[in-house]
């Protein structure tokens, strides 16, 4: 009885690890996505507000207050946490697994960092917007918005090929769905007019 204790007492330390590790895991990918989903909408602000100042003044005035608040809130209560709690949940991850001595979390990394200036980059554009700023177009906006959709399906192919990924081909992959999602941006524009 004394022998089979340990061996109980180890298996059962070990599912709490392993359940510890999915919820935070799960914790990780919600994060993630809500990060996302703030930096996704947050640049469909800015075009609004950009092009808010078409309008007549006093439909202009009102409108650009009214995107000064959702920005904020949006940026603020959401976006901005969330990345916060992304990033805790994924160093918790990365350590607990010993990613980091992989070669493909290395890379995955890199995105990650380019994310983070792209969110800071956009907190940036907030700045400005509060102070009546307009240095970027809705044109540039647009497809600004599209660079962290090209860095997420980065981060995403990068995490589930790992390292079955030849780089190469991974970055040839990732140059033409980026021109092609700029050539979307371009056709848009020009179905507009």
């Amino acid at each position: 009885l004394f022998t089979e204790a340990p061996k109980h007492l180890y298996r059962g330390f070990y599912l709490i690890l392993h359940m510890t590790y999915l919820y935070i895991k799960s914790l990780h990918i919600i994060f993630v996505v809500s990060w996302m989903a703030g930096l996704f909408y947050i640049v469909r602000l800015f075009v609004y507000h950009i092009e808010a100042n078409d309008k007549p003044d006093q439909e202009r005035l009102i409108l650009q207050r009214q995107f000064i608040v959702m920005e904020h809130k949006l940026w603020y209560i959401i976006t901005t946490p969330a990345m916060v709690l992304t990033l805790l949940t994924g160093t918790y991850l990365m350590l607990d697994a010993r990613w980091y001595q992989q070669d493909w979390m290395l890379v995955k990394l890199a995105f990650v960092v380019g994310l983070l200036l792209y969110h800071f980059t956009c907190q940036g554009i907030i700045n400005q917007l509060k102070k009546d700023v307009f240095r970027w177009t809705s044109t540039q906006l647009r497809i600004w918005n599209e660079v962290a959709t090209i860095l997420l399906v980065a981060i995403v192919f990068t995490v589930i090929l790992k390292s079955t990924l030849d780089w190469v081909y991974g970055l040839v992959g990732l140059f033409l769905f980026s021109m092609l999602i700029m050539s979307a941006v371009r056709l848009y524009k020009f179905m507009r007019r």
